[in-house]
């Protein structure tokens, strides 16, 4: 019977259900990019050549994602472990990147007024990690397909994050920004068990070890180190000799002025 049900477990929906889940999540970071653009609380021209980067590799990711979840829809399999290759090495890109980044605004005191600058130090890295060891886990477990395109579902929806916290109105959320950005992103992770449950009538145990990390790593484990001698002895190693070293690591950043 098991071994009955495990091919029908392997296909919620079919590749049709991953890959309009993709668009959707493509979707919502465009959107939440697009917003601050349209709102001009960005500019290409504002932004050192480092954050340029990190939007251009991180933008890159959400292309190879999309583009991998059409290839296997269309069949095109040999392509899509061509292109796999060359997205596990972009992870190591965003990873960098993306820390860079959150370090210089931590140093330089630039932290969004929305977050303190202690959790916004710990939350952006683990976040990055979380993904990571998520992408990473779905790599190391290509051939058991089921298994593969839920870990990388799981580990695009950290990703969702950045663009959930440009949707919702942050400064109307404090002090539970993070948290509430943090039920955001669970939203597709449920989907996809809700999808399991319609087709299947059962959940397969990845979305368990998905949503588990996402959970433990992105919201336990930041929420303790945040509030921790752990996190105050990793703010002032990071900040000092810098501006960041000026501002309380559990104080929320004065609002920006209004223009």
């Amino acid at each position: 019977m098991a071994t009955l049900a495990a091919p029908r477990i392997a296909q919620v929906r079919g590749e049709p259900f991953f890959l309009w889940s993709a668009v959707a999540m493509a979707a919502v970071i465009v959107a939440g990019f697009s917003l601050q653009l349209a709102m001009g609380r960005s500019s290409f021209a504002a932004s050192p050549t480092m954050v340029h980067a990190h939007a251009i590799v991180f933008m890159g990711w959400v292309a190879i994602y999309v583009t991998q979840n059409a290839l296997v829809a269309g069949e095109s399999m040999a392509l899509h472990r061509r292109l796999g290759w060359i997205a596990a090495g972009w992870i190591v890109a965003m990873v960098v990147l993306g820390c860079a980044v959150t370090l210089a605004m931590v140093r330089g005191g630039r932290v969004p007024f929305f977050f303190t600058p202690l959790q916004f130090l710990v939350f952006d890295p683990v976040s990055l990690l979380s993904f990571a060891g998520l992408t990473v886990a779905a790599v190391v477990l290509r051939r058991q397909t089921d298994w593969h395109r839920r870990l990388h579902y799981c580990g695009m929806s950290i990703l969702l994050g950045p663009a959930f916290g440009r949707l919702l109105p942050m400064p109307f959320l404090i002090p539970w920004a993070y948290e509430l950005t943090f039920v955001a992103v669970m939203i597709f992770p449920l989907i996809g068990v809700i999808a399991d449950l319609r087709s299947t009538g059962r959940v397969h145990p990845a979305w368990g070890w998905g949503i588990g990390t996402i959970v433990l790593a992105t919201l336990v484990l930041v929420e303790i180190v945040t509030y921790s001698p752990i996190g105050l002895a990793l703010y002032d190693a990071v900040t000092a000799g810098s501006a960041g070293a000026s501002v309380a690591p559990l104080a929320y950043p004065p609002f920006p002025p209004h223009p």
